[in-house]
């Protein structure tokens, strides 16, 4: 399970809500909204995997600095062994901004977590029965959210995370963010996200903080 990496700063917005009429479904579902010099498109999992260079290059540039320091070959191929797969699952959705060159500056993508997820178990304590309950439906889980750093604050981040949030059906959407990244971490309280718990995502990962959104339905 990757880490996730914040790069820009804005409020929530609901910038992408009645624009049905923008939807296109060809390879993909695409649902885009523009501002500037940047589209959001929603994508399905086949259209995703196509784009796995520019994401990793995302991946790459946000992951360098700190508080992560992850955006060398090993700390990339550690993301994205699972990235093939993750595309295939029932429900996967990404949200991938776009420059006018169509070249990738940001990304936000998950699936729903399985009934028999284990990512309540990375938890130092235990959860309440009723938090970590899951059906298969009931969480979507967001992987990644990341921007390229020279496209900060223009509030590329909080368009990517409406459209995906938007987007999806479940009740709620759990992500793991480190604590020290303060902008992250004031983001997601911002957007409505409460702290579940402190998780250790995977071996030798520092502590991250469970955060999880309930949807309006």
């Amino acid at each position: 399970m990757a880490p996730l990496a914040w790069s820009s700063s804005a409020q929530r917005t609901s910038a992408h809500r009645g624009q049905d009429d923008q939807e296109q479904r060809e390879d993909a579902v695409s649902e885009q909204a523009q501002a500037g010099e940047v589209t959001v498109r929603l994508l399905d999992g086949k259209a995703t995997a196509q784009l796995e260079d520019g994401l990793k290059a995302v991946f790459a540039e946000a992951f360098a600095e700190p508080p992560y320091g992850e955006g060398g070959p090993d700390d990339v191929d550690r993301a994205f062994r699972r990235f093939r797969s993750q595309t295939r699952k029932a429900g996967f959705l990404a949200a991938v901004a776009f420059d006018q060159g169509d070249q990738v500056v940001g990304m936000a993508y998950g699936y729903p977590l399985a009934a028999t997820t284990r990512w309540w178990d990375t938890l130092t304590e235990p959860a309440p029965d009723e938090l970590r309950r899951e059906d298969g439906t009931r969480t979507f889980g967001l992987f990644e959210l990341a921007v390229r750093p020279t496209w900060r604050r223009q509030g590329i981040a909080t368009r990517l995370h409406t459209a995906l949030t938007e987007a999806v059906t479940n009740e709620r959407v759990m992500l793991n963010s480190r604590p020290e990244a303060a902008a992250a971490q004031a983001a997601y309280r911002a957007w409505g996200y409460r702290c579940a718990g402190t998780a250790i995502p995977w071996d030798g990962a520092a502590p991250h903080h469970l955060m999880v959104l309930d949807l309006p339905r």
